[in-house]
């Protein structure tokens, strides 16, 4: 039976984490780098708290140029990925259901949410599958099953691609030694999150507890009765990447609390 080092087991593991600036994305970079892992992050702008033993690349991986740039400083500065997390996400789309939505709403959540991803492990799979070592994370999202149409439409539609194009990809590239995996967050109490809770508190006149009360409810209710932290899923994705989690593949892990369907 392997022997596994937990302290130190993602020493000299090259990953990448895709907005990895802030909230989960942050939280997880830090759990692969304290793994022991050397961690790249990228996002459209620099990291409010400059940590040095991160690399930074600034790119808009929503673009063909931007997921590009990416492998490319990847690849001449290391010469391989091992972990490559394709956490980026994005929901800036309008309220008001379908009819509110245009074709530039639909174009730009795509291009976040389903086609950085297609770039990223487009570009990085070749040296994993001929190294016959890897893992790709997909984190998707509960929406890819419980979609709220009046407000992110878009972004639950292109969750629902992640998670099947995961699985198909994991079909595909398991076989040639890379493991393919999809994490589906419930509501995760981001500086984001907490910022959209202060506005919704003020523009009903209610506390922040009332507020949070309301998107607990719109969601159906969840049992553990609060958000998750953006570390406890950090924690877990530490996990699926590391060697104690070599025989998972092709499976979608949900954190949601409980989260009560509400279809």
């Amino acid at each position: 039976m392997e022997q596994f080092n937990f302290n130190n087991e993602l020493s000299g593991q090259i990953a990448l984490v895709t907005g990895g600036t802030k909230g989960t994305g942050k939280a997880i970079a830090e759990r692969l780098l304290q793994a022991g892992a050397t961690v790249i992050i990228s996002a459209r702008n620099a990291p409010e708290e400059e940590n040095s033993n991160l690399h930074f690349i600034a790119a808009d991986l929503s673009t063909a140029e931007g997921t590009q740039k990416v492998i490319s400083e990847i690849m001449s500065a290391y010469g391989r990925l091992d972990i490559l997390i394709n956490n980026l996400g994005s929901s800036t789309t309008p309220a008001g259901g379908f009819n509110a939505l245009s074709d530039e709403d639909w174009e730009s959540t795509l291009k976040a949410n389903l086609l950085a991803p297609v770039r990223l492990d487009r570009g990085f799979l070749p040296q994993m599958i001929e190294r016959k070592s890897g893992v790709i994370i997909h984190i998707a999202s509960i929406q890819g099953k419980l979609p709220l149409y009046d407000s992110t439409l878009p972004y639950a539609a292109s969750k629902a691609a992640l998670r099947n194009y995961s699985k198909s990809l994991s079909n595909e590239v398991t076989p040639k030694g890379v493991r393919v995996l999809a994490v589906s967050p419930g509501w995760i109490n981001t500086t984001a999150s907490k910022d959209w809770l202060g506005e919704i508190a003020r523009n009903a006149n209610s506390t922040v507890e009332q507020a949070q009360q309301g998107v607990m409810d719109a969601l159906g209710g969840i049992p553990f009765g609060r958000p998750s932290e953006p570390r406890e899923v950090a924690e877990f994705v530490g996990f699926l990447v590391s060697p104690r989690a070599g025989y998972l593949t092709g499976t979608e892990y949900v954190i949601d609390g409980g989260t009560v369907p509400t279809i």
